[in-house]
Protein backbone atom coordinates (compact mmCIF):
# COMPACT_ATOMS: atom_id res chain seq x y z
CA UNK A 1 0.00 0.00 0.00
CA UNK A 2 1.21 3.67 -0.93
CA UNK A 3 -1.38 5.92 -0.86
CA UNK A 4 -0.94 9.71 -1.06
CA UNK A 5 -3.05 11.51 1.09
CA UNK A 6 -2.18 14.86 1.01
CA UNK A 7 0.77 16.70 -0.54
CA UNK A 8 2.21 20.71 -1.42
CA UNK A 9 4.55 22.57 -2.83
CA UNK A 10 7.65 23.37 -0.66
CA UNK A 11 8.97 25.40 -3.45
CA UNK A 12 9.71 25.41 -7.16
CA UNK A 13 11.53 22.22 -7.43
CA UNK A 14 10.19 20.36 -4.73
CA UNK A 15 7.21 18.79 -2.38
CA UNK A 16 5.91 17.28 0.59
CA UNK A 17 3.85 14.30 0.26
CA UNK A 18 1.63 12.55 3.09
CA UNK A 19 1.26 9.10 2.77
CA UNK A 20 0.08 5.71 3.98
CA UNK A 21 2.27 3.53 3.29
CA UNK A 22 3.49 -0.41 4.31
CA UNK A 23 6.63 -1.75 5.22
CA UNK A 24 7.39 -5.20 6.07
CA UNK A 25 3.85 -5.52 7.23
CA UNK A 26 3.46 -2.69 9.44
CA UNK A 27 1.16 0.28 8.31
CA UNK A 28 3.21 3.85 8.64
CA UNK A 29 2.81 7.33 7.88
CA UNK A 30 5.58 8.82 5.84
CA UNK A 31 5.82 12.52 5.66
CA UNK A 32 8.58 12.80 2.95
CA UNK A 33 10.18 15.61 0.51
CA UNK A 34 9.76 14.76 -2.80
CA UNK A 35 12.11 16.37 -5.61
CA UNK A 36 11.87 16.21 -9.52
CA UNK A 37 15.16 15.12 -11.16
CA UNK A 38 16.11 17.31 -14.53
CA UNK A 39 14.73 16.36 -17.05
CA UNK A 40 12.44 13.51 -15.29
CA UNK A 41 8.55 13.66 -15.23
CA UNK A 42 8.11 11.68 -12.00
CA UNK A 43 9.15 12.95 -8.30
CA UNK A 44 11.47 11.51 -6.45
CA UNK A 45 11.70 10.86 -2.60
CA UNK A 46 14.39 12.41 -0.80
CA UNK A 47 16.17 11.40 2.74
CA UNK A 48 14.48 14.24 4.37
CA UNK A 49 11.44 13.13 6.33
CA UNK A 50 9.85 11.24 8.97
CA UNK A 51 7.93 8.15 8.95
CA UNK A 52 6.01 7.26 12.11
CA UNK A 53 3.52 4.45 12.93
CA UNK A 54 -0.04 5.41 13.39
CA UNK A 55 -0.10 5.18 17.18
CA UNK A 56 1.68 7.93 17.08
CA UNK A 57 -1.06 9.81 15.20
CA UNK A 58 -2.52 11.74 18.16
CA UNK A 59 0.79 13.03 19.77
CA UNK A 60 1.92 14.33 15.87
CA UNK A 61 -1.68 16.09 15.61
CA UNK A 62 -1.06 17.41 19.30
CA UNK A 63 2.82 18.70 18.04
CA UNK A 64 0.91 20.31 14.78
CA UNK A 65 -2.27 21.73 16.61
CA UNK A 66 0.37 23.76 19.14
CA UNK A 67 2.16 25.03 16.49
CA UNK A 68 -0.83 26.62 15.33
CA UNK A 69 -1.00 28.22 18.49
CA UNK A 70 1.75 29.56 18.57
CA UNK A 71 1.71 30.85 15.10
CA UNK A 72 -1.47 32.52 15.55
CA UNK A 73 -0.11 34.27 19.23
CA UNK A 74 2.70 35.42 17.09
CA UNK A 75 0.36 37.46 14.88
Amino acid sequence: MNEVIARFEKNSFEEVRISLTEFRGKDLIDIRVYFQPEGEEEMRPTKKGITISPEKFPELKEGILALEKALKEKK
